[in-house]
């Protein structure tokens, strides 16, 4: 169903899925009910439209990461936009959709990862929402929402897409990709894909409370692999066109299948992460907070 004509809004609870979609994904089948919202947030404006909809029975999210026709850079993402909006809209659950390198040979192409870990290698990113008067430390240790990804597992396992459980993957900079080098160390390193968006957005649905976890798409071997060079632009797109068909319905199954209850601590990480005095923070940053910090300020 088309959405219709983007309306802007400033704050609703509309949604408590949200998914965002990465390369190879710029729409999400199956929702009904879809309209497209124009999300104002204090951090500009997200990637796209949203588009709002009901997905098996639940209220959804849905946000192209890099733009409809992908014309945003990974650097260039306005990942705390995009979260915010997420948050602004009611969402508690953010499921992420990316394409991705394997750096083992048993990660191949066309295969699906569930990854629990994160190794950060980027540089130039607005990566917290915090500043400007407040401070917070939030634990980190276990990036992911431990039930959403047993909850997207479980949903490849039942759609008959290979999954593999578990993994670490390795977020870069780019656009480039690894020289040969690089992709050696990455290897050493015991990492298992590599992109170039995932964390970033991980750190930010932490200290928005929200549950984050990823399906991380594979779409080819990175440089290191021998057949590297033998791989063309047709078959990786091949492969992606089948990955984003494979996504759509593992996301479908997935939402149906969660709890109504989240059964973690993610909505709670600010609890004892807030370390200034809330006396002392300027009006103007609990103001630009409100969503995030409301309920530990009211």
């Amino acid at each position: 169903m088309a959405a219709k004509k983007a309306k802007k809004t400033k704050s609703a609870a509309r949604a408590t899925v949200g998914i965002v979609g990465g390369s190879g994904l710029y729409t999400m089948n199956g929702l009904t009910n879809a309209r497209e919202i124009r999300v104002k947030t204090p951090f500009g404006d997200p990637s796209d439209a949203i588009v709002l909809g009901t997905l098996e029975g639940k209220q959804v999210a849905f946000l192209a990461r890099h733009g409809r026709g992908h014309r945003i850079l990974p650097s260039e993402i306005n990942y705390r936009a995009n979260i915010y909006a997420m948050k602004l809209l009611g969402v508690e659950r953010v499921i992420s959709v990316s394409a991705v390198g394997s750096l083992k040979d048993d990660l191949r192409p066309g295969e699906f990862l569930v990854p629990d870990q994160f190794f950060d290698r980027t540089k130039n990113r607005a990566v917290t929402f915090f500043g400007e008067g407040i401070v917070a430390h939030l634990a980190f240790a276990h990036p992911t929402c431990g039930q959403l990804s047993s909850v997207l597992a479980d949903a490849c396992v039942h759609e008959a897409v290979k999954v593999h459980k578990n993994g670490t993957y390795i977020c870069i900079e780019g656009p480039q990709f690894s020289t040969l080098a690089e992709a050696e160390v990455n290897r050493r390193l015991g990492f298992d894909v590599i992109g170039m968006t995932n964390l970033t957005e991980a750190k930010l649905a932490r200290e928005a409370e929200l549950c984050y976890a990823t399906i991380a798409m594979i779409t080819d071997y990175d440089c290191w692999h021998p057949e590297h060079e033998s791989v063309t632009a047709s078959q990786i797109i091949a492969t992606l066109n089948q990955n984003a068909e494979n996504a759509q319905k593992v996301l479908r199954m997935a939402v149906r299948e969660l709890p109504s209850e989240r059964a973690c601590k993610c909505g709670s990480a600010l609890q004892h992460a807030l370390v200034t005095d809330l006396k002392i923070v300027p009006n103007a940053t609990k103001k630009r907070l409100t969503a995030i910090i409301g309920k530990y300020i009211s």
